[in-house]
């Protein structure tokens, strides 16, 4: 069980991290863009580190606040639940 979750968490992570790419071209071609909502539940879910390493890849949503204080508060929410699931699954 845990190393399913340890592949859902890297999968998540991963496609945060794509997501943020893919914005950042959405901005540049000035398309519809991807939420910052959707953002911030992903980081809740655990994929925050993700899109922090994907904004910092990218150079995007580096400077905006209050996203990026919003981003900040729920890796770590994220990272608490991750840290509980582990916790859980290891009995």
């Amino acid at each position: 069980m845990l190393e399913n979750l340890l592949w859902i968490l890297l999968g998540l992570n991963l496609l945060a991290f794509l997501s943020i790419g893919a914005d950042k071209l959405l901005a540049v071609r000035r398309c519809r863009r991807i939420s910052e909502r959707r953002f911030l539940w992903a980081a809740a879910l655990g994929a925050g580190v993700g899109i922090l390493l994907g904004a910092a890849a990218f150079r995007h949503k580096t400077i905006k606040q209050p996203f990026r204080r919003w981003l900040w508060l729920w890796t770590v929410v994220g990272l608490f639940w991750v840290g509980a699931w582990v916790r859980f699954a290891r009995g």
